[in-house]
């Protein structure tokens, strides 16, 4: 059996980051976590659950996570958000396959808690995602704020079943302090590749993002929580491009 290394990235993360360490014993050789200078509890929680700890500045999440990929013990490593951690299903799935791999990275889905209910539509499940791999030929990419461990190209990906449980929002509060932090991302990434802005498009998307969220994707299966989802995905939307304005 190969040896694994979980790494999680963290910043102010008291309320999860327990949760997840738990999730990875009697699975990991080794827990690292990445952190950003954390002003709560992270830290202490850290040090009594045994995890190894890295503090890091952060300067984007797929800086802060391929740093996190590099500094692990083993070459497999397994790669969280802090408000993520493994079922019981998923973890038996890794253990297993870890005694023998055949391929060089694995994705799971990921199911989300949002406001204390699971959703099972929106687009937000399943959520499929890479994050089982062997770090030798993986790397984080995509645009921040939306990260995505990629393989070296024309490397086959396996599946494994379980979830992988995301607490993403507690309250709606919650939400929408995300959606101004994701939106500034965004915003300044967008200027940087020259995106232009008229008032027309920025309807389009906004209203697109709503038919997809409730309709395409089914929200509307998930009641009052789908439409509120559809709702804020559709003003983050507007919220990023107004940023974009402001901006230039």
């Amino acid at each position: 059996m190969v040896k694994l290394s979980a790494v999680i990235i963290a910043f102010n993360e008291e309320k999860n980051i327990g949760r997840c360490i738990d999730s990875l014993k009697d699975l990991a050789d080794e827990i690292l976590v990445v952190d950003s200078f954390s002003k709560d509890n992270t830290l202490e929680i850290c040090n009594q659950k045994g995890a190894r700890i890295i503090q890091n500045k952060f300067e984007g999440h797929i800086q802060q996570k391929n740093f996190a990929l590099s500094q692990a013990t083993n070459d497999w490593v397994l790669s969280l958000d802090a408000d993520e951690a493994l079922t019981d299903e998923l973890k038996q799935s890794i253990h297993a396959i870890l005694q023998n791999p055949s391929k060089k990275g694995y994705r799971f889905n990921r199911l989300t808690n949002y406001c204390g209910k699971w959703v099972k539509h929106c687009g937000w499940y399943p959520d499929s995602k890479l994050r089982l791999v062997n770090r030798n030929f993986a790397q984080w990419g995509g645009i921040n704020p939306h990260d995505k461990l990629q393989l070296s190209l024309g490397l086959d990906e396996g599946f494994l079943s379980g979830d992988l449980l995301h607490y993403s929002y507690y309250t709606k509060e919650d939400h929408y302090r995300q959606i101004e932090y994701f939106g500034q991302i965004a915003a300044q990434e967008a200027i940087k590749k020259g995106e232009k802005v008229g008032v027309l498009k920025v309807m389009i998307k906004v209203i697109a993002q709503f038919i997809k969220s409730f309709i395409l994707k089914f929200g509307f299966m998930d009641g009052l929580t789908g439409l509120k989802i559809s709702y804020r995905s559709a003003f983050a939307t507007y919220r990023k491009y107004q940023l974009i304005r402001q901006v230039k």
